[in-house]
């Protein structure tokens, strides 16, 4: 039972106890990098978005303290207010300039970030059409945005074109991921931007996980096979390594949002620091350090999968998101922190991130991972597994 059985949410605890789906948040000490601390145990880092390794990078570090130097520790007020330092408007030229588009404009989050854009652009005049398994931002910005929603199957060519054809709208948005945050397969941005002109459809690209990590200078997925999003998200908090979201695309679009995306309007802006680091960050991402932090990502992200497939671990796609099922909630849970007592940090993702049923770990490389490491992380996988009767 709950400790607080007086409470009236004690029963709602203990339904998500008896489901293996009460969450709590590990306490995670160290500079972030290949190796943490996890709730006092020490362990390979394979539960980060730190893909490139830059969250504790010196010139980010310095850069953050720099700027709260000069600029204070708090930004004082919303975008629309005070709250816009000179730092915000060098990274968001920056942005645009890097993402080759007329402006740019940065949010809090990335949860910010999709519920203001898909709230911002789209009504109860519209249709928006969505992959099923698009991160919960994008669902709950197409709950709020009160649009008539679409769900296609995951990466279902056929019926996202079904949904497209659909007529009586003012507008019409088709939103994707690039690289899925839990599978790490890729959409078919190709197909999709050709459906989206037969249609009379804009595409939306939310390039979170793929941001700094694939295409020229770690411009994206989209940049990588030459199709031009009219709308362009990532986030700065994964490959970059300190936290935000951007929007690029057209002026146009870019003033729409600054006058009616509420999370930006009704959000005190985050700390100019943050934008130093980022900007820092970014820089550094279209150097040929960056480009070498992604080779190297690139080459472990080969050397992991091949290292699983010979162990009896092979997973769908090749990414450097790598889900490892297991299936139960509670089971998933238990494999995690075994894996932990022996040394690699690999967080259980259940149900509701997940459909039920299809609970995994989820491992993230980054490019600091030493071919130890991985071969370190495939053992421990391989005799947790086994002891578990998984393979």
């Amino acid at each position: 039972m709950s400790s607080d059985s007086h409470s009236p949410w004690a029963e709602e605890i203990d339904e998500l106890r008896e489901k293996g789906l009460f969450r709590t948040m590990p306490a995670v000490a160290g500079l972030p990098g290949r190796v943490v601390t996890v709730d006092g145990r020490p362990g390979l880092n394979f539960s980060s978005n730190n893909y490139l390794g830059l969250a504790g990078h010196p010139a980010l570090v310095q850069a953050m303290t720099d700027t709260a130097a000069s600029c204070g520790a708090g930004s004082t007020a919303s975008r629309l207010i005070s709250g816009t330092s000179e730092v915000y408007r060098e990274l968001e030229s920056f942005i645009a300039a890097w993402k080759a588009t007329e402006a740019a404009l940065v949010f809090g989050s990335g949860y910010q970030a999709n519920v203001g854009i898909l709230t911002a652009l789209t009504d109860d005049r519209d249709l928006i059409v969505s992959d099923e398994l698009n991160h919960a931002s994008i669902v709950d910005g197409c709950r709020l945005s009160r649009a008539r929603v679409i769900i296609y199957p995951h990466l279902d060519l056929n019926r996202a074109e079904e949904a497209l054809k659909s007529t009586g709208f003012r507008r019409k948005l088709l939103v994707t991921e690039s690289i899925f945050s839990m599978d790490g397969d890729r959409a078919p941005l190709k197909e999709l931007d050709a459906l989206c002109r037969r249609w009379g459809a804009f595409l939306m690209v939310d390039e979170a996980h793929a941001t700094g990590v694939i295409g020229p200078r770690g411009r994206g997925l989209a940049s990588e096979e030459a199709v031009v999003p009219e709308i362009q998200m990532g986030t700065l908090g994964k490959a970059v390594g300190v936290c935000g979201a951007y929007v690029a695309g057209r002026r146009a679009l870019i003033q729409v949002l600054v006058n009616k995306a509420r999370p930006l309007i009704y959000s005190t802006a985050a700390a100019p620091a943050i934008q130093g680091a980022v900007l820092a960050s970014l820089k550094i991402i279209t150097s040929d350090e960056g480009e070498a932090r992604r080779q190297r990502l690139a080459e472990n992200t080969r050397t992991f999968h091949h290292l699983l497939k010979s162990a009896g671990l092979a997973v769908s796609t090749v990414s450097h998101i790598v889900p490892v099922r297991v299936g139960e909630s509670a089971r998933t849970m238990q494999v995690s922190t075994e894996c932990l007592a022996r040394g690699i940090f690999a967080h259980g993702i259940r149900y509701p991130t997940v459909p039920e049923g299809t609970a995994r770990l989820r491992l993230t490389l980054m490019s600091d991972h030493t071919a130890e490491d991985l071969q370190q992380a495939v053992s421990v996988l391989t005799e947790t597994f086994l002891s578990y009767s998984i393979i």
